[in-house]
This record gives structure tokens, sequence and C-alpha cells, in this order.
């Protein structure tokens, strides 16, 4: 009994603060050391990324300052169904934990019974029947002790899977919130265009009322007023076919929030006034915050811990049992000491010979952690090269932009010098409509480089693992809507540069 508690005191010294087989996790370098700068970009100080997912991003989306799009954002975390799937897989992953950790503690159980059993004799004065009745209580304890480390090994293991959950759980909202932003702006580029188109329109109609009454005046043939019709009615036809395209971005916003289409109608609005623009060389600590960089990481750890465990398996399992139970044909003498049987003792079990597969498993767990390794530098890759696609795209739009209102406002000219030549008689209405649908093309690539400078600031967001605090960010570089872009400095000469 003696040699017992002792076992029982050495075996829970061992389990809480015993040796752990396998490697302790070290974070491993990236595949090669991040360049000093942003390419094309001085003063940016790299560093190797490491997770920072837990800095509050805030809503990034209010930089925009819509305040529709402030009240749609609010509704991805209510509504969004793939959103509500991954944070139910993140709580999966935290109930595992504790069903883990409870392997650390003995388990009781206990147990009770009560039967009665009988038979039946026969004699000369008739039959009659006895029985006995038996009752038993009992309880056990059984404890497993964690000498090599492999429960601790395997909490270890679902800790970090827990929080590559948590990581992979922000990745998805981070990712619905840019597409809702992406969708969002689509839409409101849709209603620029259905107001392009609109007022188009209400140019043509007027220049259809000059060639008629040309046509009528006898200075003009019919030709000329057929061109007239064509493109009035094919920009009536741009315009029915706009909001369709309307009513798709809209029924997309509403999935993204968790919503039938029929419950989703917003309000035509043009978009915001100004685009937000980062500077490049925002510290590149923020690439730190990408919550994949840090589901990628965790993954790593998780299955470093994996290689512990397998290596575990070489070694003896020591379990300590006891259990008691009582036994007795009366209720009042049930809970005695003389009904008592019971046991106490530990034990130990080890495999010797599996062939092989305990080897195979450690080989197994190792090239998992390998495949993690390169998942998560392949992760960092990647993210490197997002940031700097959305920074291209951020510098190379914005200067788009300004180049496009200048061809717009050249076209526009042409149409109204053109008009008041055909008037004049001095040209033919061909030149007059060529003009015009240059014009037209003119504004719809202005609205599509528009769409790409929201959608490349957008994406910059995202790239950067989500919104800054105040203090994060730069003051915005910003471009009126309404009044011709200034000239953005521009990038470094190439070769191939014209202007």
């Amino acid at each position: 009994m003696i040699a017992s508690r002792r076992f029982v005191v050495v075996a829970g010294a061992l389990s809480l603060g015993g040796c752990m087989v396998g490697p302790d996790y070290k974070r491993p370098p990236p595949a090669s050391a991040p360049t000093a700068a942003y390419k094309e970009v001085e003063g940016v100080n790299f560093r190797p990324a490491l997770p920072r997912d837990t800095i509050d991003r805030g809503p990034w989306w209010t930089i925009y300052g819509d305040p529709a799009l402030d009240q749609l954002m609010a509704q991805v975390d209510v509504s969004n169904q793939t959103l509500k799937e991954d944070e139910a897989s993140y709580r999966q992953a935290v109930a595992l934990i504790r069903q883990t950790q409870s392997g650390l503690y003995p388990t009781v159980t206990y147990s009770g019974a009560g039967t009665q059993s009988g038979g039946s004799s026969t004699s000369t004065s008739g039959s009659a029947g006895n029985s006995v009745g038996k009752l038993s209580v009992g309880g056990a304890l059984s404890w497993e002790i964690d000498v090599w480390g492999s429960i601790r090994r395997t909490i270890e293991s679902d800790a970090a899977a827990a929080q590559a959950s948590a990581g992979t759980l922000a990745a998805a909202r981070l990712s619905i919130q840019s597409s809702l932003a992406t969708a969002y702006f689509s839409l409101r580029i849709a209603d620029d265009a259905l107001d392009l188109y609109r007022r188009s329109v209400a140019a043509y109609e007027q220049s259809l009322t000059i060639v008629q009454n040309q046509v009528n005046a006898g200075t003009a043939s019919r030709l000329d007023l057929v061109q007239a019709q064509t493109i009035l009615e094919q920009t009536r036809a741009l315009y029915v076919a706009e909001g369709a395209v309307r009513a798709i971005f809209e029924h997309a916003v509403a999935a993204l929030v968790g919503k039938m289409p029929a419950e989703v109608s917003i309000a035509k609005a043009p978009l915001p006034g100004t685009v937000p623009t980062l500077d490049a060389g925002a510290p590149s600590s923020l690439l730190e915050r990408r919550p994949d960089v840090a589901s990628a990481e965790r993954s790593m750890a998780a299955a470093n811990a994996q290689i512990g465990i397998a290596v575990a398996a070489y070694y003896p399992q020591f379990t300590f049992d006891a259990s008691i139970t009582f036994l007795s044909t009366m209720l009042s003498n049930l809970l005695s000491i003389g009904s008592a049987v019971w046991s106490l003792g530990p034990s130990l079990a080890g495999t010797a010979i599996d062939g092989g597969a305990r080897g195979a498993q450690v080989e197994g767990a190792r090239a998992n952690y390998d495949k993690a390794v390169a998942t998560y530098r392949q992760t960092v890759i990647t993210a490197f090269q997002q940031v700097e696609d959305a920074l291209a795209q951020q510098r190379y739009f914005q200067l788009q932009e300004a180049i496009q209102r200048r061809a717009v406002a050249a076209a526009n000219e042409a149409v109204q010098l053109s008009l008041n030549q055909y008037q004049a008689g001095t040209i033919a209405y061909t030149t007059v409509v060529t003009n015009q649908n240059t014009a037209l093309g003119a504004e719809q690539t202005l609205l599509n480089v528009r769409l790409n400078r929201f959608t490349a600031s957008s994406s910059l967001v995202t790239a950067l693992g989500g919104g800054w605090r105040v203090q994060d960010l730069p003051v915005p570089a910003t471009t009126p809507s309404s009044d011709p872009a200034p000239a953005p400095a521009a990038p470094k000469k190439r070769s191939w540069w014209p202007f």
C-alpha cells in the first residue's frame, strides 16, 4: 500500500513536469531573406514576417467614407453562413483542446447494481419459491501517466491547430469583406454607367433632333438620320443591359451578407468621391498581420508537435489503476469493510515488435512538418507578391486615371466641334457619329479605371492583412471624381515608358 502511494506521487510529478520527447518548436526562417524595400520603392525596411494577427484591424472599410458600405459590412459577421461555418470549426478546435487536456487527469468511474435471483422447489405440501437479493456498488480510477509527453504534445498540437483555425476564420472574414467591397464598388460603377448612358441618350436625342431638322430643311440625307437613330438606340440598349449588370452585383452583395436577393435593395448612388491610397513606405510589420501567414505558422507548430507524439509511441505507457466494489445481500451491510473487494497498482504496456510501423509514423510526421514549412514559406512569398501587385496597381491606375480624364475631355470637345461643323455643313454626319462613339468609349474606360483604383485600394488593404488603426494610417492622397485629377508623380523611368 505504501509502495502504491509512492508510485502515485512519483507518477503525478512525471505527468506534470516530466520530459517530452520529440523536437521543441522553433519557427523556421523564410525561404529567402526579404529585400530591404518594396520593388521600385525606396526607404521601406523589410523583415521576416511574424504572425501578429492579434492586432486590432478595426473597420478598415471606413476609409472610403461610404455609410451604405459601412452598413453592409456590419452584416457580414451576423449573417454570412460561410463565416459561421469557419467560426463553428474554430469552436470545435477549442473544444478539442479541453478534451485532450482531460487526459492529464485521472478518470473516475462508478457503478451499481441490484439483482434478485431465485428458483422453485416441489414438496408433498405443494410448491414454494425462494429468492436471494444481491447488491453491489463500486468505483474505479484509471490514470495514464504522461511520462514521455505524448498527451502534452497532443495538447500542444491541438492548441496550435486551434490558433491556425482562428487564423483561417480571420482570413475568411477578411476575404468576404474584400469580396463585398469589390461587389459594392462594381455596383456603384454600374450606377455611374447608368448615369452616363442616361446623359448620353439625352445628348443623342438632341443630336437626332438637329439631324431631323437638317433633313426637313433638305440639307441632310436620310442616311444621316439613320446614323443618328442607330447610335441613340445602341446607347439605350447599353442602358438596359447595364441594369442587368447592376442587379447581378446587388444579388452578389446580398449573398455575401447572408441574405436572400429579395431582402436587399440598395439605392442608386455614385462611387465615393475619393480613392484612398496608401503610401508605399508603409511599415512591413503590417504584413505580419496577415491571418493566412499566422495560420500557416501555427500549422507548422501543430505539425512539429505531432512528431513528438509519434516518437512517444516508442516508449511504454504507464497507467495507475484502482478499484473498489462492495457486495452484499443486505443494504445495511453494503458499505462495510467486510463487503469490499479492491485492487490497486500500476501497470506498464508497450510494443516490442511492430514491423517498422512506429518508424514509419515518425517519418510521416516529419514529412508532414516539412510540408507545413513549405506551405508557410510559400504563403509568405505569396503575401509579398500580393502587396507588390497592389502597390503597383495603385500607382499605375492613379496615373492612368489622370491620362484617361484628359482623353475624355478631348473626346467630348471633339464631339461638340464636329456637331458644330456638321450644322455648318462642312463635314459629314459620319464624323459626328465616330466622335460620339469615341467619347462614349472613353467615358466607359474611365469608369473601368475608377473601378480598378477602388479594387486595387481594397486589395492592398487585404494584402496587408486588414485595416489599420488611426495612428497607422498615413495621410491619404485623394483624387476628386468630379474634377480632373492632378497628374501624380511618375514612376521610375523605364525604357518603354512613352510619357
